[in-house]
């Protein structure tokens, strides 16, 4: 093969080569710690959680640690006009469940782990949400995809569905709103 037929198999090889190195380079983080940064390919850096599991983010990197431990902190439960704004206080004082729950994550790891606290349809029921109703969570973090989400009436109902208590989940799963939708 010639330069004038196209591609040479110098130019072949000296392409896999770099893609090998390029390769390497991008997931060798996973065994040697100083290019952890460079560790683009491989398994994410998985933080721990206050029960030893793995979180996406911890309430320190979501930048909730200063809200969630205020004095003013509320959780507001709203059904159109009927609206509740409950302190840790008074979450306390709604009688408490706790639930040994899987945990299953796409990333092929599995689990279970212990929860307490409020019966998310018990908080509903304050405020007359109807038993069909989805809702939407907010949490303190400003910003980012798990801000917001909505749960449909199946899970909201459920009776091992917990608004943790701080003492067994981090306050980065309070949430500063629940709404039905």
């Amino acid at each position: 093969m010639t330069a004038d037929d196209g591609i040479t198999r110098r130019a072949v090889l000296g392409t896999i080569a770099a893609s090998a190195v390029t390769a390497v380079a991008l997931t060798a983080g996973q065994s040697f710690g100083w290019l952890a940064p460079l560790n683009l390919f491989a398994p994410r850096v998985q933080r721990l959680g206050p029960q030893a599991l793995p979180v996406n983010v911890t309430a320190k990197a979501a930048g909730v640690v200063m809200a969630a431990g205020a004095d003013d902190w509320r959780l507001t439960v709203a059904n159109g006009a009927s609206i509740r704004h409950l302190t840790l206080a008074d979450l306390h004082g709604i009688p408490a469940a706790t639930a040994t729950l899987p945990i299953a994550c796409v990333e092929g790891w599995s689990t279970t782990a212990d929860w307490g606290g409020v019966r998310m349809r018990d908080l509903l029921r304050l405020v007359g949400a109807p038993a069909d109703a989805s809702i939407r969570i907010a949490s303190l973090q400003q910003r980012g995809p798990y801000r917001v989400t909505t749960m449909g009436p199946e899970f909201a109902q459920d009776p091992t569905t917990l608004v943790a208590s701080a003492s067994t989940a981090s306050r980065s799963t309070s949430t500063t709103a629940i709404r039905p939708g």
